[in-house]
This record gives structure tokens, sequence and C-alpha cells, in this order.
């Protein structure tokens, strides 16, 4: 059987969102608390992120991925959910993590059903405001990453967020300024900033179911 019973996308759906008080538990220390009419007045640019539920060994899992290196991009060599911007084409936010999912990670966007969506989360260093979304596919998927966005996948079980602690790891990382941020720590594998941030508030969302 599942960790989790058959009714967990429905309990997923039905549980209350900790927004802010879940995502400081994994902030960086040095990261100012905005109002959404702060967010505003930066004409912040939109995303959209996708945790993506499947069952692997009889068991609930959804994939990160390391991202390229790009110059360009402030968040590259970071582990991260699939998700990018949000195209003027995109009728709304749901639409787009399914795209940017199917993109990154080769899978059919007809096989990725959106749940619900979480708090949405503002990111300073490159002006990001994303909306944060769980999905699931009954599909057994196959992986097939966007070279350009992606080099590696991980497989997260869902089980290891119910033990992420109150008091967070924290370390120093090349990009954190000197500044010691928290940190999950997954079989080496380090993430922080946002999407631990996120996946602090799903961490709290499945102890509620």
């Amino acid at each position: 059987m599942p960790i989790f019973g058959k009714d967990l996308l429905t309990d997923i759906r039905k549980a209350e969102l900790l927004g802010e008080n879940a995502h400081k538990i994994y902030s960086p220390p040095y990261r100012p608390v905005y109002s959404y009419e702060d967010i505003l007045t930066k004409n912040p640019k939109l995303a959209a992120v996708n945790i993506l539920l499947y069952l692997k060994d009889n068991e609930w899992h959804f994939p990160l991925i390391v991202r390229s290196i790009n110059e360009n991009d402030r968040h590259s060599g970071q582990i991260s959910l699939p998700g990018g911007k949000r195209e003027k084409e995109d009728p709304d936010f749901s639409f787009t993590a399914k795209r940017e999912t199917s993109e990154e990670l080769g899978i059919d966007m007809h096989y990725v059903r959106i749940i619900r969506e979480m708090s949405p989360i503002y990111i300073p260093p490159s002006n990001f405001y994303v909306h944060s979304f769980i999905s699931y596919t009954k599909k057994n998927p196959q992986f097939f990453l966007q070279e350009t966005e992606a080099v590696e996948l991980i497989e997260f079980p869902i089980a290891s967020l119910l033990g992420l602690p109150d008091q967070p790891k924290m370390l120093v990382l090349p990009s954190t300024r000197g500044h010691e941020v928290p940190v999950i720590d997954f079989n080496g594998y380090i993430v922080w900033g946002a999407t631990a941030m996120i996946l602090s508030e799903f961490s709290n969302l499945l102890k509620n179911v």
C-alpha cells in the first residue's frame, strides 16, 4: 500500500495552506517580507511551478530538477521544481505549470491533472512572482529532460517531506553572500531558497491530511 491512502489527492485538495507561516521556516534570513502591494510596485515577472505527484514502487513521489548552467539565469545550477515564465498565450497559471512541466520533463500535458494551487511566492533576486501548483499523473511517467533547462532529475518521495524539521539545517552556500540559509538535504542534494519554501508549505499541508 502507498504510505498515503487512496484519498490522498482529495485530502490535499481540502487541506489548509499555511502560506507565509510555512514559507518563513525555510526563508533565507536576509529575505525581506513583502506585502502584495509591495510586490505589485515592482512589476514582477510572472511564473508557475508544479509539484507533480506520481506513484513509483507503490509510493508517491514528485520530480525535482537540477537546472542547467546558464550565465543569464540567477538560479542556474540550483535544484528546483519544474516550471517557468508565463507566456502571453497561456490562459492561466495552471496551464503555465502544466506546459512547463511537459516541456522540461517530456511528459504529455494531457496526463497532468491539477489538484490545487498553493500560496504564491515572490523571489526578490530575479523579480519573479511564482504561482505554485500540486498536480498528479495516473500514467507512469517516463522523463525526457529538456537539456537546455535541466541536467539531472531527482525523484523525491513525499514521505521524506514529513520529516522536515521546524528548525532546518543551516548552510553557507556559494551564492548566499556568506550567510547561512535553511536547506533541505536530500541524499546530498541541497534544496534551498524559493523551492525549499514551497516544499515547506507542501510538507505542512501533508501533515494535515
